[in-house]
């Protein structure tokens, strides 16, 4: 080979990296690559001034076009359904129904609690009677046009918006209520759906962050008048939306000419290809390996599927995304070829509604995944120190990344509304020697898998580091400090959003192995952990009052004492033992509420075993899929100089069951919380309920 700039020599080596095998000697800068990875090296894509012909990463939409409803000459006589009910619409709702009124008399004016909402619009081929019963009661009551609202947040936008979906649909006129930032998310929501053109009327500012007096005064100054030409006149953006902003028909065209150029290959040089792929939107600011056919044809070989057959529609952009569309998209996050069966695996759990549900909420639950079974340990993912930063495990996560923006169409600012942005996703594996060697089943034995079956779970996290240091060898001293940490860590900030969220709990093997002595199984763990991890009831109400994900509470109606009671009477608020982390409050028992829920934790071993670490991650739901090989994936991989699969396989621990409320489901809900090894009351009476001083709250 000939002498080599530095960055060819860095780049080669990487190659070598990512096969897990050592690297190569270079000489005066001159590499002698092995045999097996010289197909690599010329498929890698090392910047060049060659011309470069590529395929585009994004699949075409696959759902059926809605015609917008035609807009009324007038509300006078009209049947108007005003629903939804996020973000201070029991503010914004009742003001627009007075001024309705007041300006139409003689029109009607259903609300929310008589005619109900559709909710998210449901996806190709997924029937939903939310949906179905929403548009049954538009045309029993007779409805002529719907306003919904208020968009504030990632998820309550599209949940609002499917009401104006629903309502267009069957030929009525709709306008959508939504603060700055996610009238773009509205719009995409309705083109996701084949709705080309929404009307939207945008309000100015946060809604929960103004004043009563203020959401009246914009009611009726900015929404009121946006409201009425969105229905009476032409559905566009409102002007709010600034100089710049361009019509939904604008936009849906320009998604349809990238779908249209996507049919073709792409030429240019690779600094060329950066810069299309870059504005088109098909790649995270960071560079890419040009997808050439023959470097996507090399991950076709890693699949017995066809490369054009249908995954199906992947949300929100209910893409119809194929085989090649994720080989394109593992090319150019820089996966190897044989990463194909775990791409494939991810583009499935996608789908997964307990995964995919949080994704676009402003609260920022980042992507991950973790992988079991033997062929993680074939391709050479890390389970140990560092393993996230470890060059296999975070190609991967790279791939995670530009699947969620090309696949799925997650788009910063307009699907994916994190407030302060996203962490690129990353991926771990348990370890599953270190498992066995405590007697704890590994994840996948533990979903209904076999010890000998592959499999990866997706899932997502609003929080990352901060880990917990047991310094006890006590086992129920670690679960306790464990409880102390899911407590701590739960959906937002102190506890403040939904109760009893998803958590995954790493342990490294020493602190496993110290656990194991007291718990036989993760199961065991599990219950041990829901029964300790409860927070006094005082403070989740003060957190849930003070600080709600959604709209704001009115003290003068709504008094925090009567917030406490509806917490109480909601989340199974039981008197207890106090947790033993509250203890110095002098208090026996008290007021607790659970944090916790059966069928919704993960236990992994994994990272550095020479490290005694646990680290809470809490965020959405779990999405666990086998990764399926192709009949020629031993005689694939020898050739690329990997050791037979056989050899990787592990001996299953002896408590290999399927974990209760872990079978594998789709979708699933939760079980009621498991109230089993607490001693409990009736509820404390207010004068021994732990206050919430310095430190109690979570």
């Amino acid at each position: 080979m000939k002498k080599s700039s530095s960055l060819h020599v860095a780049a080669l080596v990487a190659t070598v990296a990512l096969h897990g095998a050592e690297p190569p000697e270079c000489p005066d800068g001159a590499c002698a690559l092995p045999e097996w990875a010289k197909a690599d090296a010329e498929a890698a894509a090392i910047p060049a001034p060659d011309e470069f012909s590529v395929l585009s990463p994004v699949p075409e939409s696959a759902v059926d076009s809605i015609a917008p409803a035609p807009r009324l000459a007038s509300l006078d006589g009209k049947t108007v359904a005003l629903v939804g009910g996020s973000f201070m619409a029991n503010v914004t709702h009742p003001e627009l129904r007075r001024l309705i009124l007041a300006e139409f008399p003689t029109a009607k004016v259903y609300v929310l609690s008589e005619i109900g909402s559709a909710g998210p619009y449901p996806r190709p081929g997924v029937v939903r009677r939310e949906k179905d019963r929403f548009q049954d009661r538009l045309r029993e009551f007779g409805v002529d046009a719907v306003v919904s609202g208020n968009g504030g947040c990632g998820l309550c936008t599209p949940k609002e918006t499917g009401s104006c979906i629903a309502a267009e649909a069957i030929g009525i006129p709709s306008v959508m209520i939504a603060a700055p930032g996610f009238s773009k998310q509205a719009a995409g929501a309705a083109r996701a759906a084949g709705l080309a053109r929404l009307a939207i009327a945008e309000y100015p500012g946060s809604f929960a962050s103004h004043t009563r007096e203020e959401l009246l005064e914009n009611t009726r100054k900015t929404l009121w008048p946006q409201v009425k030409a969105g229905l009476l006149g032409a559905a566009a953006p409102s002007p709010a939306a600034g100089a710049n902003a361009t019509s939904a028909d604008d936009a849906a065209s320009q998604d349809d000419a990238k779908s249209e150029s996507a049919t073709a290959a792409i030429s240019g040089s690779f600094a060329d290809i950066q810069r299309i792929f870059l504005d088109s939107g098909w790649t995270d600011g960071l560079p890419v390996v040009p997808p050439t056919a023959q470097a996507v044809e090399e991950f076709l070989a890693f699949t017995d599927l066809p490369p054009e057959k249908s995954l199906g529609a992947i949300p929100p952009a209910q893409r119809e995304v194929t085989v090649r569309h994720v080989a394109v998209n593992g090319v150019m996050a820089g996966c190897p070829p044989e990463f194909m069966p775990v791409l494939l695996a991810f583009a499935e759990a996608m789908k997964n509604g307990d995964f995919r549900r949080t994704l676009s909420s402003t609260h920022a639950w980042t992507p991950y995944c973790w992988l079991n079974g033997p062929v993680a340990r074939q391709l050479g993912f890390d389970c140990g120190q560092g393993e996230i930063s470890e060059p296999r495990n975070a190609v991967l996560g790279r791939f995670v990344n530009l699947a969620m923006l090309n696949l799925g169409g997650y788009r910063v600012k307009e699907s994916r509304m994190g407030t302060f942005g996203y962490l690129m996703p990353w991926v771990i594996a348990e370890d599953e020697k270190a498992a066995a060697a405590v007697g704890w089943a590994p994840w996948h034995v533990q979903r209904g898998f076999a010890a000998d079956d592959s499999t990866l779970t997706a899932a997502s996290s609003i929080n990352w580091g901060n880990n917990l240091v047991p310094a006890t060898a006590d086992a129920a001293r670690i679960k306790d400090m464990m409880a102390w940490d899911a407590v701590e860590k739960s959906q937002m900030a102190l506890a403040s959003g939904m109760p009893q969220t998803w958590r995954t709990f790493l342990v490294t093997e020493g602190v496993a192995r110290d656990l194991a002595r007291e718990y036989s199984s993760k199961d065991a763990l599990c219950r041990a952990l829901e029964s300790a991890a409860r927070l006094p009831l005082g403070s989740r109400a003060f957190a849930n009052y003070w600080g709600n994900p959604g709209s704001a509470f009115d003290p003068e109606k709504y008094p925090l004492a009567a917030h406490e009671r509806t917490v109480a009477r909601k989340e199974g608020a039981a008197e207890t033992d106090t947790p033993p982390w509250l203890a110095w409050t002098g208090l026996s028992r008290m007021d607790t509420v659970p944090a916790m829920a059966p069928g919704k934790t993960a236990i992994l071993v994994t990272g550095d075993s020479s490290r005694n670490k646990s680290l809470c991650v809490p965020g959405g739901g779990f999405a666990t899929v086998k990764i399926e090989l192709p009949a020629r994936w031993d005689e694939l991989m020898a050739a690329r100089g990997y050791e037979p699969l056989d050899s990787f396989r592990v001996a299953p621990a002896a408590h290999g069951q399927v974990s209760p409320g872990l079978q594998r489901r789709s979708d699933r809900t939760p079980p009621a919380v498991d109230d089993a090894g607490m001693t409990r009351r009736t509820p404390a009476r207010r004068r021994e309920r732990a206050p919430s001083p310095r430190g109690t709250q979570p």
